[in-house]
């Protein structure tokens, strides 16, 4: 069965306040972008990579990051969209044709593991859609107009990660609906929600952040620093 990654780095990471894209920020002497690269190259379960970047950097990021570190895993570099999901969908759209699964992930997200990556995929040959989670530990409330309404219950509140994982039918389906349908999403799994689709988690870790802001870069510096990364 072959198995399909998507990563996506087409953001524009306004809330990092640099010139540099983010997702070409270096953490430790390496851009972030490489890091899930390399897990994914790493990993025996994917057979190919659709790196998702903005067109203006389809050539940056060929030459400095899939050229430079030799990710032979990457066939195909696209384009993205304004927005998250029509990146993905952009994403689908470049898959080889005889992929049955595809793991869609954040390039800002250097974190992951080969481990991650291949528990996903096995739980996604039985349940068709799996998604990393880690679960809400910050008390949560309800406000209206600076006022709280209500505290929010946070036993079943889990805060959502990526990679997440799909029966590749299933969400390329989910996406193609979504955009006849003109249906916003944040998150690929809520595409299979809206079809009524059941959808798995895999416990992440909390180490797999998405690296937006400053402080984010530091963090991310000081886990490779201190050697707090398996990857």
């Amino acid at each position: 069965m072959k198995v399909a990654a998507i990563v996506l780095a087409a953001g524009s990471g306004s809330r990092m306040g640099k010139r540099t894209r983010k997702q070409f920020l270096r953490i430790g002497d390496k851009p972030i972008l490489f890091y899930s690269l390399h897990i994914f190259e790493q990993c025996a379960a994917i057979d190919e990579v659709v790196l998702v970047i903005k067109e203006e950097d389809l050539s940056f990021a060929a030459e400095t990051v899939v050229d430079r570190f030799n990710f032979h895993k990457v066939q195909k570099i696209v384009s993205g969209g304004e927005k998250r999901q029509n990146s993905v969908f952009a994403g689908l759209q470049a898959v080889d044709e005889n992929s049955r699964m595809v793991v869609i992930h954040d390039g800002v997200r250097p974190f992951i593991t080969v481990e991650q990556v291949e528990l996903g995929v096995q739980k996604c040959v039985d349940s068709g859609a799996v998604i990393s989670a880690v679960p809400v530990v910050a008390t949560i409330k309800k406000a209206t107009g600076g006022k709280v309404v209500r505290t929010i219950n946070r036993d079943a509140l889990w805060e959502i990660q990526t990679p997440q994982i799909f029966n590749f039918d299933l969400i390329y389906t989910a996406y193609s609906q979504a955009f006849a349908e003109g249906f916003p999403a944040t998150d690929d799994a809520m595409m299979v929600e809206r079809l009524g689709g059941e959808v798995h988690i895999l416990p992440g870790d909390r180490r797999n952040i998405k690296i937006t802001t400053p402080e984010d870069l530091h963090y991310a510096n000081f886990v490779l620093e201190n050697k707090l990364w398996p990857g």
